[in-house]
Parts: C-alpha cells; sequence; structure tokens
C-alpha cells in the first residue's frame, strides 16, 4: 500500500462518516428547519465524494466499500422523528446541537486536510485524474465547514449565555 491508497481510504471513511453524521444531526434537529434541510443537502455531497473516491481507486487497482444504502431509512423515521421530538423537550437542545455541529465541523475539518494531501500527493506525482477528483470535491468540504462554523457563530452568544 503506498500514500495515495492510504489517503484515499482515508478519505473515503472519513467522508463516509461525516454523510452519515449529517443525516443523524438533520434527523437529531429535525425542528430546526435550516439544520434539517442544510445538513441533509450536505450529506448528498459526502455520499458524492464516496462514490467518487470509490470509482477512483478502483481506477489506481484499490477496492473500497460501497456507500451506504440509505434508500431503508424510510423504516426508521418514525423512530428518528419521535427522537427528534424527544430533543426538543429536554431542557438543552441547543447544547446539543452545538456539540452536533462541533463535531460535524471536526470531522469536515479532518477531510479537509486530507484532500489538501491528496491534492499535494497528485500534483508530486502527476496524476491529473487524482488532481481533478481533489479539486472538485475539497471545495464541497471547505463549503461544509464554512456552514457548520457559521451556526456555531450565531447560535453560541445566545445559548451560552442563556445557561
Amino acid at each position: 500500500m503506498n500514500g495515495i491508497t492510504l489517503v484515499l481510504r482515508t478519505l473515503h471513511r472519513g467522508e463516509r462518516r461525516l454523510a452519515h453524521d449529517l443525516v443523524t444531526v438533520a434527523e437529531r434537529h429535525r425542528t430546526e428547519h435550516e439544520v434539517h434541510h442544510v445538513a441533509t443537502d450536505l450529506a448528498l455531497w459526502s455520499r458524492e465524494h464516496v462514490r467518487r473516491l470509490a470509482e477512483t481507486a478502483a481506477e489506481h487497482g484499490v477496492k473500497l466499500g460501497e456507500a451506504p444504502d440509505h434508500s431503508s431509512d424510510g423504516v426508521f423515521a418514525t423512530l428518528r422523528g419521535k427522537a427528534a421530538e424527544a430533543v426538543v423537550h429536554r431542557p438543552e437542545p441547543g447544547l446539543l446541537l452545538l456539540r452536533d455541529l462541533r463535531e460535524l465541523h471536526v470531522t469536515a475539518a479532518e477531510n479537509s486536510l486530507h484532500w489538501e494531501m491528496l491534492a499535494q500527493a497528485a500534483q508530486a506525482s502527476r496524476d491529473g485524474g487524482l488532481l481533478a477528483l481533489a479539486s472538485s470535491c475539497h471545495p464541497r468540504t471547505l463549503r461544509q465547514m464554512r456552514w457548520t462554523n457559521t451556526m456555531i457563530k450565531n447560535l453560541s452568544p445566545q445559548l451560552l449565555t442563556s445557561l
């Protein structure tokens, strides 16, 4: 296994985790409409990254696992909906949201560093395909980070000073 393979595997795992976590946060905070809708949309980006990473890795002779299939999520939608309602009735849903946003931000930041490493390795090895992948996906990861950062900036003052 070479370094590029290692970064591809790490990024694949990281993007899968971020997609999963974004969906989880969207469901957990379903009553926060902006969080629910934006996190759901951002999860689609990470799922696309997972797919593209798997395709690129396959071109390099590396087999990565497939993206999780969320088409069967409807079975659990009712349970998630009830869990989201329960969060609203807890006294500290804002703190839970801040924690979730912080964790999303850290995961996205880690992925961002790996996209940068992949881009640098692609340049060094003159691999145009890898460079195109990183150049296409990394800006979306940066956008995911900007969203979490903006949400934390907007929510923190009121939530933390009202405790």
